[in-house]
Formats: structure tokens, sequence, C-alpha cells
């Protein structure tokens, strides 16, 4: 499976950026997907995810303010991200799972949630 994210980019504070990931590949045999942001400095950060039965689990942090879907084909991640604040800053990650198992960003090793990664994309919040 091939993840290519878009829509990176500075955004001010309280504002709203839309974040794509394209995916190519078995995605049929996708069973999570889901986006992970790492600030300079600091461990990877489950942020969302989606699981093949459209269960979908959120980082605290970002609760109520970012909503993670796929369109129809399931060919294309998103995430949605409002109310923006500068501690969101970091580049993101898709990611998918092609293994049956548990799809949360509450995983104790996120890195371990996830088999296939994007090249990530970064995201600046200026206050």
């Amino acid at each position: 499976v091939d993840l290519t994210e878009s829509g990176g980019g500075s955004v001010e504070a309280g504002g709203s950026r839309k974040l794509s990931c394209g995916v190519s590949g078995h995605v049929n045999l996708i069973q999570c997907m889901g986006w992970v942001r790492q600030a300079p400095g600091k461990a990877r950060e489950g942020v969302a995810t989606l699981d093949k039965d459209g269960t979908t689990s959120y980082a605290d942090s970002v609760q109520g303010r970012f909503t993670i879907s796929q369109d129809n084909a399931g060919t294309t991640l998103y995430l949605d991200m409002s109310s923006l604040k500068p501690e969101d800053s970091g580049m993101y990650y898709c990611a998918v799972d092609l293994r049956f198992g548990p799809c949360t960003v509450f995983a104790r090793n996120i890195e371990n949630q996830f088999k296939n990664w994007g090249l990530g994309i970064p995201l600046t919040v200026s206050s």
C-alpha cells in the first residue's frame, strides 16, 4: 500500500485545514487507517483512527476539533481540522494497517499500530 499526504502548510491559530491522503494498492485489505503526528523533539502521537467498520478514535487533545473520514472508494483518507492551536503543529503522517486487531490512537506504541506509513507532511499553526 502506498500513501501520499497533501494539504499541509501554514495556518493561523483558530483556523481550519483539511489534510488528504491518497491510498493505492491493496485498498480492500486495509483494516485500520489513521493519522499520526510528530512535533519537533517529541515522539509520534496518534491523532485519529478509522477502522474498516467505521469506528473512530481520537486523541483527547483533538477530540471535537478534528474529524477523520474517507471517500466511498477507500482511496482517500481525510483529516478535517478546526480551531487549530500552535500545539497542533508538527509533521502529520497518514498510516494504514492490513492486520486484524485493535485500531486505536490509544495503542501502547503507535508505531506498532500501523505497518504502512506515508512520508508525512508538515503543518505549522502560528499564534
